[in-house]
């Protein structure tokens, strides 16, 4: 059973750092030539995405090691580096809606607002809010879990009252904010598009008349 969720993990972490990869690098390309900023919140969520791939290389590790004892600090810094990840992950997603909201709302100062020293504090206060989220087992003990497990998981060393926070505080609210953000954008779009029709609407209706 090990073996097999091992090799699972092997072929999943393979997969998401090679696609992840890929697309850093095609995203830098076309950064490259149209310039925009706004880009940099994608490159940001496959970098995150890579992150996440490279963190369970580590667990793959553990499946396959079969005398490894890891010592408690081992496997919270190891948990941690995964969680930051992976916040890092759900963080970039939700700005990148708040990015596509903020350009459809604001069509014409979208270029005033997203500028590269603001695009630079938004990604390094993404980065940092999930550092926290993350660490926050190691800076405050009381969210770890102590166990004799020989391998890490997550389960195996955060207390459940981390993860009831952490799914209360931040998971539960950035998904109610990433449904908001895109039921709003559908909004706008149908009401432009209902606009649109109405002035093709218009405009055949005040054309030529037909011929006698």
């Amino acid at each position: 059973a090990g073996s097999t969720l091992g090799v699972i993990l092997a072929v999943l972490a393979s997969l998401i750092l090679t696609a992840n990869v890929l697309v850093a690098v095609a995203l830098l390309r076309l950064i490259q030539k149209s310039g925009s900023k706004g880009l940099y919140f994608v490159l940001n969520l496959a970098v995150a995405d890579a992150a996440v791939g490279f963190t369970v290389t580590g667990l793959v590790a553990d499946e396959f090691s079969q005398l490894f004892h890891p010592p408690q600090i081992f496997c919270v810094l190891r948990m941690a580096f995964v969680t930051t990840s992976s916040a890092a992950s759900i963080l970039s997603l939700i700005l990148v809606a708040c990015d596509r909201h903020l350009a459809i709302r604001k069509p014409f100062h979208y270029l005033q607002l997203v500028t590269g020293p603001r695009v630079a504090v938004r990604l390094a206060g993404l980065w940092l809010l999930a550092a926290t989220i993350g660490f926050l087992p190691v800076l405050a003990p009381g969210f770890q879990k102590f166990s004799n497990h020989k391998k890490c998981f997550f389960f195996g060393v955060f207390h459940p009252t981390y993860i009831l926070t952490v799914f209360c505080v931040g998971f539960l609210p950035a998904v109610f904010l990433f449904i908001y953000l895109y039921c709003d954008m559908l909004k706008v779009a149908s009401a432009h598009v209902q606009h649109i029709q109405e002035v093709e609407q218009a405009g055949l209706s005040g054309g030529c008349p037909p011929p006698r």
